[in-house]
């Protein structure tokens, strides 16, 4: 789904502008959902909260326990951002 409008999202733009900042950041391309492990993963090795690292790199809807139940609010999420920007 797109953020902004709530309507579906072509895949392939998806993957065009994934692979765009790819070259324009200049790393080895990798898929999206490698991109979305490695950021869960550098999230955990920052002791960033669970709930706030499940946000940041697949902010959609889940039926988690987790998710239905807590709430982190945009400045946790924020925050957990800004140590992720910091550590690279």
């Amino acid at each position: 789904m797109h953020p902004l409008r709530g309507t579906s999202i072509e895949p392939r733009n998806v993957n065009r502008s994934w692979d765009a900042r790819c070259h324009k950041a200049r790393v080895l391309k990798i898929t999206v959902h490698d991109g979305r492990r490695t950021c869960g993963s550098l999230l955990a090795d920052l002791d960033v909260h669970p709930r706030v690292a499940m946000r940041i790199p697949a902010p959609r809807p889940s039926r988690r326990p987790m998710e239905i139940y807590t709430d982190i609010c945009s400045e946790a999420t924020r925050a957990g951002l800004k140590r992720l920007g910091e550590s690279l």
